[in-house]
């Protein structure tokens, strides 16, 4: 990869994103999740060559540092969390998108992201509480925040919120599915057996 356009085609490919200029000058291309505005790469000109700025974990930032000279502490930026790209051609196009698709992936991490990540694991057959969802995500104290995400479970992704359940192993009796269907009725048809609104943790838990 060596040019800006195929840098900003790359970042455009991920859901819900745009293009945008907003310095009022031409060699600021940005690229940004919709909803929250964040830019994930950021692409301008500088010494002849294209450079992109993007977000980069801790514990990856200097992995890429050290393994091509290419890559340095963000410019322009909090040098923390982000790292710039100068596409000189030394840096194979895998790892310039690998490193593009991490930038968008902090970019759109939230809490509920992660929620419905962790709730994706349960396997079919079992149940996992609010708590263990929450360490699952990250954070063992938004217990809270589970039961809120569960709410708005996005049935388009195939989460299986109706497999969380509270530390006592007691359905949510509140929980509105997908057609109407109610969580005892769903963990029945994947062998769980509910006995007045509650599940055997000792039996069905992960």
């Amino acid at each position: 990869m060596r040019t800006r356009e195929e840098a900003l085609s790359y970042g455009l490919s991920f859901p819900n994103t745009y293009q945008e200029a907003p310095f009022h000058d031409a060699n600021w291309q940005l690229v940004r999740v919709r909803g929250s505005k964040k830019a994930f790469l950021w692409t301008y000109e500088k010494d002849g060559f294209i450079n992109l700025n993007v977000k980069v974990s801790p514990e990856w930032r200097d992995f890429w540092r050290d393994a091509y000279g290419s890559v340095t502490a963000g410019y322009h930026q909090n040098k923390e969390h982000w790292n710039t790209i100068v596409l000189d051609g030394t840096i194979p196009d895998g790892d310039v998108k690998r490193m593009i698709a991490e930038s968008y992936d902090l970019i759109t991490d939230s809490p509920s992201k992660r929620i419905y990540e962790a709730v994706k694991k349960i396997p079919e057959g079992k149940v996992a509480t609010y708590g263990q969802i929450a360490e699952l995500a990250g954070d063992k104290k938004m217990a809270r925040a589970v039961g809120n995400a569960l709410r708005k479970c996005p049935w388009g992704e195939a989460v299986p919120c109706h497999r969380v359940v509270n530390a006592k192993g007691e359905l949510a009796g509140a929980f509105a599915f997908e057609g109407g269907i109610s969580q005892a009725e769903l963990l029945r048809a994947e062998g769980i057996k509910v006995v007045k609104a509650k599940v055997d943790l000792k039996k069905y838990g992960i």
